[in-house]
């Protein structure tokens, strides 16, 4: 995937995080508790573009997030 675009993503995500007023902790925990093993840690790196984002990944933050597919990668 190119670096642009992931770190565009990543901050997209943050973005929308952080306008539903949801710590890093708390969007991972979400996750966690819906199958994904991302951790803050994790999470944090997809933000600034330094870890891949899978499609489960993406389909399940699209719906913590609520938000369209369209929406997260404006």
């Amino acid at each position: 995937m190119n670096l642009e675009y992931e770190y565009a993503l990543g901050q997209n995500i943050r973005k929308l995080r952080m306008e539903r007023k949801l710590s890093q902790e708390q969007l991972a925990a979400q996750l966690q508790t819906r199958g994904c093993d991302v951790t803050r840690s994790a999470l944090a790196k997809m933000e600034v573009g330094q870890r891949h984002i899978y499609p489960d990944e993406l389909k399940l933050l699209r719906e913590l997030l609520g938000v369209s597919y369209e929406e997260l990668f404006v």
